[in-house]
């Protein structure tokens, strides 16, 4: 194992944001950690939990802190793809076409309650996520960069919600859970004059710093023994007869990115198991599907995460 490196600048910048996002949602640092995780490494996250436990907090302070152009779209039953990617608007005075862009253009897209749209306007978020891209009208046109998506949803057992498709699932490179905060957090909470902890944030950092701490975690590198490690884990999820769809290739590498994030976060230069571990099951859970559970992904997932954990307990660790 490589001795441990110092790392150059950005430090202080992460160090500062994370501060910053925690000043919006107390008592949840791992979950802050986590968000930057999927943001340092270029992914999307998915928030899923019950209503008022700070969903949406979370992804607006994450959003505030970066600068950069904020849309937020409420995803309803009678959305349509056209609301979120734009449409193309016949003008008079030109005598042509003109393209109306969506709230989809812009760096951060929060996707609040996106589980309440159906699934053909899901469906129009996979290529802007997987290729940062979207296809309107026969026209393909670049999304900014970066562009992350942070979406919430609520428990598909809740009224009126529509599950996710798996191929959607699959490009969210973590899936979190915020839960309730601890008593003494609630205590404080009812000090404050106002429900919202987001509206004073400052940004913390600018889009170009944010592009090039992305580009430098790409290039962390990951020894041998652990990458065997994340291999086996997959294998693992495909060999495992109580799993009926096991781990992506997409998986696979979600996993290795976000592997290097946290190291970065932890001021290292190379990656750990136990950075693998820790983010085993917010980054393979929702991406497996339990066989007992034919109707989806989210009604069985409490059981996916305890799948995940016993799964990677039973691979032997690198030594």
């Amino acid at each position: 194992m490589q001795a441990l490196r110092p790392l150059p600048a950005p430090i202080p910048t992460i160090v500062r944001l994370r501060e910053t996002v925690e000043t919006a949602i107390e008592g949840k640092a791992d979950v802050v950690e986590h968000s930057l995780v999927a943001l340092l490494a270029g992914g999307h996250l998915l928030i899923e939990d019950v209503p008022g436990v700070g969903k949406t907090t979370l992804a607006r302070a994450l959003a505030k802190a970066l600068g950069g152009a904020l849309h937020r779209i409420q995803f309803t039953s009678d959305l349509l793809p056209a609301d979120v990617l734009g449409v193309s608007v016949f003008d008079q005075r030109r005598g042509d076409f003109t393209l109306r862009q969506g709230p989809i253009f812009a760096n951060v897209l929060l996707a609040d309650e996106i589980n309440r749209a159906s699934p053909r306007t899901q469906s129009a978020l996979l290529e802007a996520m997987n290729e940062g891209q979207v296809t309107i009208d026969g026209q393909t046109l670049p999304l900014p960069e970066p562009f992350f998506v942070i979406a919430t949803q609520n428990p598909q057992d809740f009224a009126g919600t529509f599950p996710l498709p798996e191929s959607q699932l699959d490009r969210f490179m973590l899936r979190l859970r915020i839960g309730y905060p601890a008593a003494v957090t609630e205590a404080r909470l009812l000090d404050r004059a106002t429900l919202d902890t987001v509206q004073d944030i400052k940004p913390a950092m600018d889009l170009s710093q944010l592009v090039a701490i992305q580009r430098q975690v790409a290039r962390i590198p990951i020894e041998q023994s652990v990458r065997d490690f994340i291999v086996a884990i997959a294998q693992a999820t495909r060999a495992t007869p109580s799993i009926s769809l096991g781990l992506s290739t997409r998986g696979i590498l979600s996993l290795g990115m976000a592997s290097r994030a946290r190291a970065f976060l932890r001021g290292r230069d190379y990656v750990l198991v136990e950075d693998v571990i820790d983010l085993a099951v917010p980054t393979i859970a929702h991406r497996i599907r339990i066989a007992a559970y034919a109707d989806g992904f989210a009604v069985g997932r409490d059981e996916a995460e305890v799948a995940v954990r016993e799964l990677v307990g039973r691979i032997p660790l690198p030594l």
